[in-house]
């Protein structure tokens, strides 16, 4: 029977297992008694005099040679914990003196106590004065009626003499509805265990059996995600979002037997428009093809249909030789460099190289350029083509050498290349190259993270679009890939390629600014 796979027992068996875990543990909590526990454990006993009769004295400079009394020293530090599951007050202690524990160092003198706790427990020292039982004499250390939340501890450092290391020391006291016991001995940075024997092997259990189940599944023969398509789909359109959609066509394929993703970027506006063209000739032969867009299609998408995917930034990259300060460049600035009335980077900035500005543009199909003028300029870039190169200008009229691309990485590379060069790209790929320097716009960093917190009004920046002829047919792979990209792991790839993902943000409400 289908019912009886391996998958489906380990998977019940599992969830059986955690509901009587759960059950289990409920009535552990209910009928248990003492789940208020104080602990205690000695974390050092240790010799400081030169003649102690067991251990092994220190060696110390004259520490007690006035004191001959102290030849015998010993230190003890005593951990003193709320090891249960509730918390105590000072009236859950039994004790009918003002103090509420007794500590017993058998035939040694106490000498002197230091109190510890904490820094984030400030309050428990206040309880540490004689007039709530705080003192000793003898043998006999008293310990104040102090509160204990779960978890919270202190330590005594006592220092005795008289008797040898490793002498049985005791705790004596009671707790309403709960016990104080020792705990096992442990150095000073170590830690008591969190869970019980039960705790620890039920959670090893559970562990084993979900492990068994992902194994299975991971081995079995139909791996396949559900929602899987199989043929062939064509993505073309943004190159500044090519890294993420081609992980996430890797990924696809990886799932789904049968499908080939082809990812051919060549701008947003190439993209959207050849998908257009197509679909006005034969709507068949967009079935299977997606075009991804920085920002929404120019001149209004006719019968494309859109998807928000995720916000990117980009931001303006000069050469690494061109040492704008943090704050960047203003927007008048960059305004004025892309109009030609800035010809030198000195005219910037006094401290900056006296060399020419060389304009590394896009060419016009290009979404990075397009969101560029948008969201930066407010206009198009006012200075032509002069160079094809862009080492020659070809105009000698013409105010700054600019040249256009076709590719984010082209532009990267030419303006690592070229010294006084200024470009544009998607803002990972550009922090991530070596010999070019990311921009601040009016103080403001590229930042991704700073736009989903608030923390920043930063303006070049983009929603990524996904474009299908008219909506895509349920079965097609077309649909079945952009549901996959709504998918939690698309969602991390998306992040980890230092973009936000439209369906991780309805809130901040940033996806909906195109």
């Amino acid at each position: 029977m289908e019912f009886l796979s391996p998958e489906n027992i380990v998977a019940v068996g599992t969830a059986v297992l955690g509901i009587v875990a759960s059950g289990i543990m409920v009535w552990y909590e209910r009928r248990v008694p003492r789940r208020k526990r104080i602990g205690y454990r000695v974390q050092m006993d240790n010799p400081i005099g030169d003649d102690v009769r067991m251990g092994r004295a220190n060696v110390r400079l004259g520490l007690f040679d006035e004191a001959p009394e102290m030849s015998d020293a010993t230190l003890v530090l005593l951990r003193i914990e709320n090891d249960g599951s509730q918390g105590i007050d000072r009236d859950d202690y039994t004790s009918p003196e003002v103090h509420g524990l007794t500590v017993l160092f058998t035939d040694r003198t106490i000498r002197g106590v230091s109190v510890t706790q904490p820094s984030d427990t400030d309050h428990l020292m206040d309880h540490f004065t004689p007039s709530r039982g705080f003192g000793y004499d003898g043998n006999t250390l008293r310990i104040p009626r102090v509160p204990l939340n779960h978890g919270d501890h202190f330590k005594l450092l006592v220092l005795l003499s008289g008797g040898d290391v490793g002498s049985p020391i005791r705790l004596i006291g009671g707790i309403r509805e709960g016990e104080v016991h020792p705990n096992r001995s442990a150095t000073p940075d170590e830690k008591p265990p969190l869970f019980s024997r039960a705790a620890r092997l039920i959670t090893i259990m559970l562990t084993v059996s979900v492990l068994t189940l992902a194994g299975i599944i991971v081995a079995g023969d139909n791996p396949a995600w559900i929602g899987c398509e199989s043929g062939t789909l064509e993505i073309t359109g943004s190159t500044a979002f090519k890294p993420v959609v081609k992980e996430l066509a890797e990924g696809y394929e990886r799932k789904c037997r049968g499908s080939e993703i082809k990812v051919d970027p060549r701008g947003s506006a190439a993209g959207v428009n050849e998908l257009s063209a197509l679909g006005a000739e034969s709507k068949r032969s967009t079935r299977n093809m997606i075009a991804f867009s920085d920002g929404p299609a120019i001149g209004g998408a006719g019968k494309l249909v859109g998807r928000r995917i995720a916000l990117s930034v980009f931001t303006l990259v000069v050469n690494d030789g061109v040492k704008l300060s943090a704050k960047g460049l203003t927007l008048d600035q960059v305004r004025r460099i892309y109009r030609g009335e800035v010809t030198r980077w000195k005219q910037v900035d006094p401290a900056l190289p006296d060399i020419p500005v060389v304009l590394v543009s896009r060419n016009a199909d290009s979404g990075t350029r397009q969101t560029f003028q948008r969201e930066v300029l407010g206009t198009w870039e006012r200075v032509p083509s002069t160079s094809l190169d862009c080492v020659h200008k070809d105009d000698a009229s013409a105010p700054v050498t600019r040249c256009e691309l076709d590719s984010t990485e082209g532009v990267l590379d030419t303006v690592a290349e070229l010294p006084g060069a200024i470009g544009y790209s998607e803002f990972t790929l550009a922090h991530d190259k070596k010999g070019v320097r990311p921009v601040s716009l009016d103080g403001d960093a590229p930042s991704v993270e700073d736009l989903e917190y608030g923390r920043s009004e930063y303006p070049y920046r983009a929603v990524e679009y996904a474009y299908t002829y008219g909506a895509p047919q349920d079965n097609s792979l077309a649909a079945s890939f952009l549901s996959y990209v709504d998918e939690t792991t698309s969602e991390n790839v998306i992040r980890n390629h230092g973009h936000l993902p439209c369906s991780a943000m309805a809130a901040s409400g940033l996806c909906a600014g195109d």
